[in-house]
């Protein structure tokens, strides 16, 4: 699924830009990726979709659960946090984050793929990125076509 993520991230422009529901899905599994892949990544764009950013301004410290911390392997909550001090997001964006990644079937999930969820957060929400941020977000992230 992340796989087609980078895909659609590499491939369309902004996030509204992608073709919708079947379409997308002939054009994915033409390009070589598997339909239940497909139909578990529309399902979960689909969600963020419709997942609104939490209207709240955080100031205070975020104290991650023992869920949050068995979700994702070693080094991504430093990574979420060094986004958030660097200012890169804010605290409704680390949220929404947070609430994707819990909606993956994959867990532990490693920092490669959690760079994608958070490349694919940005990328929904219309965020202005920086080519660096974009780099260091898809630096570890596998070839999608290369893996057809």
């Amino acid at each position: 699924m992340i796989d087609i993520l980078v895909y659609l991230f590499e491939n369309y422009s902004d996030f509204s830009a992608h073709p919708e529901g079947d379409f997308l899905a002939r054009k994915l599994s033409a390009v070589g990726f598997d339909e239940l892949e497909i139909s578990a990544a529309l399902e979960w764009l689909a969600a963020l979709r419709h997942s609104p950013v939490p209207g709240f301004v955080s100031r205070g410290l975020r104290v991650f659960t023992a869920a949050e911390q068995e979700r994702l392997e070693v080094g991504c909550l430093d990574f979420l946090i060094f986004l958030e001090r660097a200012g890169v997001i804010g605290g409704p964006l680390r949220e929404l984050i947070l609430d994707r990644v819990a909606d993956l079937p994959e867990q532990p999930l490693s920092l490669e793929r959690f760079k994608v969820i958070v490349l694919m957060v940005l990328w929904s929400q219309e965020q202005e990125l920086d080519p660096l941020i974009v780099e260091e977000l898809l630096a570890d992230a596998a070839d999608p076509v290369a893996c057809h």
